[in-house]
């Protein structure tokens, strides 16, 4: 099998068309639509601008938020050639020399979750092969993060296995952003930073200045996020009680704590398909609440999420861009996406200069 001989490059990419390159390749789609962003941090006078040890990679999954972390840090995206041929394989060239450099490769592995995830792990290959120096995965969206135990009999814990790919394939560290359960950390061999992405959200609320607050988590598993972002704002924490019926379909059964005359906000790491949100806002108004507010570190909107969104009784759903978004959910005026390039970028300048990433945390 032989590459087309035209190029795209990770800087700059366009949309999948259905024009070929040759008769048997064509773009990798960059992925779904974003919707008009907060600017990340200002662009600061980056140490790693003449650093040619360091390099900044990504795939086809969520290229404006590695685009940001470029501008965030002052460097360029590096150059790459990704393709599929029409029957589905990927190929994948560097267009630059990674001898012994400090890699930084961007690539959530959101949906499609398979291909980003194959893409992800021919990236490292090349990688390797090519001799970088080390390698560092930088997932925002962790794919297969809910399936991180054997919850009933004969099923797989996808999660570790894609934790053993990840480091088959030669990734030497990774960088994971609001991990479904923060053990899936121990699934790795090699160093992991997880990070948190409830700084730039409780930023946002802070500036928003709402009276008569309380944060709200959905389920009992979320009570730790939940209370570590109420202290940070200084108001009083609700939880709901809720039961799963089957997959993807819960039943909200009561909510503990007093949220009547209160602005609630939902503070959960995943939207799905929306069913625990919206179920979790009917009963937070059911028992006398005023507004409710939602936030959580990945919209993955999936299924009638949108509709649902649209048709609730939700006063606004607040988001970071782990995940691009949908065109269909970036024409959402309920739906607002804060930027974690910024956050992204720190600690990415830390990993490198080999300093401590725990400031970010605070």
């Amino acid at each position: 099998m032989t590459a087309p001989e035209s190029m795209s490059t990770a800087a700059t990419a366009t949309p999948a068309t259905s024009e070929p390159i040759t008769d048997r390749a064509t773009l990798i789609a960059a992925g779904g639509a974003a919707k008009q962003q907060p600017a990340p941090d200002k662009k600061r006078s980056s140490r790693l601008a003449d650093d040619r040890r360091f390099k900044i990679f990504c795939g086809s999954a969520n290229k404006a938020l590695c685009e940001e972390v470029c501008q965030f840090l002052g460097v360029p995206m590096g150059q790459t050639k990704l393709i599929s041929f029409s029957d589905g394989e990927i190929h994948f060239q560097l267009l630059e020399n990674v001898r012994g450099a400090d890699v930084f490769l961007v690539q959530p592995t959101c949906a499609p979750v398979e291909r980003h995830i194959l893409e992800l792990l021919i990236m490292i290959d090349a990688l390797k092969r090519a001799s970088a120096g080390r390698i560092t995965v930088v997932i925002p969206y962790y794919g297969y993060a809910r399936q991180d135990r054997k919850d009933r009999p004969r099923v797989a814990i996808t999660s570790k296995l894609v934790a053993d790919l990840l480091q088959t394939a030669g990734a030497n560290r990774a960088l994971l952003v609001d991990l479904h359960a923060a053990q899936i950390q121990g699934f790795f061999n090699i160093p992991v930073d997880h990070l948190f992405a409830s700084p730039v959200l409780v930023g946002y609320f802070r500036d928003l200045n709402l009276p008569n607050l309380t944060v709200v988590s959905p389920d009992a598993g979320g009570v730790e996020r939940a209370r570590f972002f109420a202290t940070k704002l200084g108001v009083p924490l609700a939880i709901v009680d809720k039961r799963r019926t089957d997959i993807n379909v819960t039943e909200v059964m009561n909510v503990i704590g007093d949220v009547k005359g209160r602005t609630c906000i939902i503070l959960d790491d995943i939207v799905d398909t929306a069913g625990t949100l919206t179920k979790t806002v009917d009963a937070l108004l059911a028992n006398g609440a005023t507004d409710v507010y939602a936030c959580a570190s990945h919209a993955v909107l999936s299924g009638p999420a949108v509709e649902r969104i649209k048709n609730s009784n939700l006063k606004e759903l607040v988001v970071t861009n782990t995940i691009p978004l949908s065109e269909e959910a970036a024409q959402v005026d309920k739906i607002k996406v804060l930027s974690v390039a910024g956050l992204l970028g720190r600690a990415i300048e830390s990993i490198h200069m080999e300093t401590s990433v725990s400031t970010l945390f605070s």
